[in-house]
């Protein structure tokens, strides 16, 4: 059994990698870049190894660096997780070379799955179905559109070296075929060095159905059922779950009995996954899925599998690696349940799902999932990889219970410091037809419109940020104090975006406060359990964050907390006076009697709503006199220092 285990990777993947391990008992060695020295994969291994600047390049993807620090630090196995280096054949050799094992498949293996086109006639020869297109060596332009022309359109134009949707193009008729194809081929060749395309017949309402399958180095191969992967956007993919909807015992037998054929064919050894794409139009057939490619490495979404079979995946790579059979014959292999796994990243979704950065000032998970994460509360988001935050997997006897689970984890998970898809991600898992099982690749991009669009903060969603902004979160003793406010009522004021929201707060008496807010009156009870807005609950958590009061509830509501002063309440006009626009305590007084000051300049900070607020003047003149010390506790309106004209006698 390997003791000891160097992790070639970073992330969320990293961490879920040495969790087993640790519980396996091994010891484990992380590395780093210069922009991950803090990062949590290191901190939890045992050992850690700095391998260079940010960049991939630099790091990560320095395949003798990181050999050099398995041999330095005593490790004899590589885990190369998911991404960078999994699935480089010749990183693969370089560790075996090096007298370490790869907990992987061997170098041929990656090579044989490496190009599509060949990929594709290798799979043709081993009798699994392969989609009818062109994977031929021959790149001339008019022999492509006449492939094209034989296939018959619509058809896909896809580079043999891609992944991730690159130099892949739709074209739906003959007159579109040059342009596509142009566009294809530069776009392979600058994302991977390789202009070759294929053509293959698109399928019009396609699902993307995977088989996670596993090798041994005794000639033994099983599969570990299908995870569907349709929910996907861009090719990218958004949702998993596992088993496929729909799914037939007939149909899972071939797909099954494929995939294994697939991985024998190419002597196959640890975790890998098969790919279909599957005709969706008129349910699952024996005869309605065809090859795509294959992963010849840990997935993403592996804990769906993890979640439905009660297998640890990573477990079962080690003591593969480790040389043992597999644990399991096909048979032995349990099917339970359901499970779903939605990917959780920064980014701004009304931008274009557009990466996005920024530290995590506040993250808490659900406890109705699994949470997959490499990140804490106050880890940045860095440019330089990719922004996943977590991996939020939820589980249960049927498809409804375990997606039901899945909207109310993400309902109740909270990310605060940067902007996340969590929202689309919960429109998503209400979406009518996903929860009907009518999946396919395409569902996204139809309703697209419908699940980004912003909806406006209900009622309830204001008074909790107002509640929260009045610093109505403390413990008991804090909302006796503000019953003792003079006067007993205040506004709040609130912005999100270009909209205002005023709400009108007035104590009741130690526990209960009537808010108005849009007009709507709300009575607001505070118990053990959080607030009852109206009749309702409060619709989630709120926290002051970086000068906003933000609601969790469903999706991080930010609201602004507009100053005071802004709205001209720094002095009186007729009196030249600067008065407290609100109930707080001084914190700093910042002049002094007989002092110059001008339009705009600093006169005091007030402590109130948990912030500090600066007072300004609201012209120039002199300061006569200072009518607070610092630490006084002063009500709204509150006189604090006069004016005069600069030419007063």
């Amino acid at each position: 059994m390997i003791r000891k285990l160097l992790i070639a990777n970073r992330g969320e993947i990293a961490c879920r990698i040495i969790r087993t391990a640790r519980g396996m008992g091994l010891s484990t060695v992380a590395v780093y870049s210069d922009a991950d020295s803090g990062a949590l994969h290191v901190e939890m291994a045992d050992e850690a190894v700095h391998l260079g600047g940010s960049a991939p390049a630099e790091s990560y993807l320095d395949g003798a660096r990181v050999i050099a620090a398995a041999l330095e630090t005593g490790a004899e196995a590589v885990h190369p997780g998911y991404g960078f280096l999994s699935e480089n054949p010749d990183f693969v050799q370089d560790v075996e070379t090096a007298g370490l094992i790869f907990v992987g498949p061997p170098a041929s293996a990656i090579r044989q799955m490496g190009l599509k086109d060949a990929a594709k006639d290798l799979m043709s020869k081993a009798g699994v179905p392969v989609v009818p297109g062109y994977h031929g060596a021959d790149q001339d332009a008019d022999r492509l559109a006449e492939e094209a022309a034989r296939i018959g359109y619509p058809v896909l134009v896809k580079a043999v070296a891609g992944g991730g949707g690159k130099g892949m193009r739709l074209v739906e008729r003959a007159g579109e075929f040059a342009d596509a194809l142009a566009s294809a081929q530069a776009e392979a060749q600058g994302a991977f060095g390789n202009p070759s395309v294929l053509i293959e017949k698109y399928i019009e309402q396609p699902r993307h159905i995977e088989v996670q399958v596993f090798g041994d180095r005794h000639g033994n191969a099983v599969h570990l059922f299908e995870r569907d992967c349709s929910l996907q956007r861009r090719h990218q993919k958004v949702i998993e779950e596992a088993p496929a909807p729909g799914m037939t015992a007939q149909v899972r037998a071939a797909m099954g009995e494929a995939a294994v054929r697939a991985a024998r064919s190419i002597g196959y050894v640890g975790a890998g996954t098969v790919e279909f794409i599957v005709d969706g139009a008129d349910g699952l057939r024996p005869d309605g899925f065809w090859f795509m490619e294959m992963n010849t490495r840990l997935q993403v979404e592996h804990p769906v599998t993890e979640a439905v079979t009660g297998i640890d995946l990573v477990e079962w790579q080690v003591r593969v690696a480790s040389g043992e059979p597999l644990p399991m014959s096909q048979e032995e292999i349990p099917l339970q349940g359901h499970a779903f796994e939605a990917r959780l990243y920064a980014e701004d979704v009304p931008a274009g799902f557009l990466p996005a950065t920024g530290r995590l000032e506040h993250l808490r998970f659900s406890d109705l999932a699994r949470n997959d994460s490499g990140v804490r509360e106050g880890d940045e988001i860095s440019p330089w990889y990719d922004p996943m935050i977590a991996k939020v997997i939820t589980q249960g006897p049927s498809r409804s219970v375990a997606l039901a689970r899945l909207s109310r984890a993400l309902e109740q998970t909270e990310v605060g410091g940067t902007v996340t898809n969590i929202a689309f991600l919960e429109a998503l898992s209400r979406h009518a037809g996903f929860a009907r099982g009518d999946v396919d690749t395409g569902l996204i991009g139809r309703d697209l419109a419908d699940l980004v669009r912003e909806d406006t903060p209900s009622v309830e969603i204001v008074a909790r940020a107002a509640l929260a902004a009045a610093g109505l979160d403390g413990d008991r003793d804090a909302f006796f104090g503000f019953s003792l406010w003079q006067p007993p009522s205040r506004r709040v004021e609130l912005r999100r975006g270009e909209e205002a929201y005023s709400v009108v707060m007035e104590v009741v008496d130690g526990a209960r406060v009537d808010l108005r807010v849009e007009g709507v009156h709300l009575p607001c009870r505070r118990r053990s359990s959080g607030w009852l807005i109206g009749e309702r609950r409060e619709p989630g958590p709120a926290r002051l964050l970086d000068g906003a009061v933000v609601v969790f509830a469903g999706q991080p509501w930010a609201f602004d907390l507009p100053d005071p002063l802004e709205r001209g309440g720094s002095a009186t006009q007729a009196g030249n006076v600067v008065e407290a626009p609100m109930p707080g305590v001084v914190r700093r007084v910042l002049v002094q009697a007989g002092q110059a000051v001008a339009e705009g300049d600093r006169l005091a900070v007030l402590e109130a709503m948990k912030m500090e607020h600066g007072l300004a003047a609201a012209r120039s003149g002199v300061v006569a006199e200072v009518l607070v010390a610092e630490g006084a506790q002063v009500a709204a309106h509150d006189p604090l220092i006069r004016l005069v004209p600069e030419d007063a006698e």
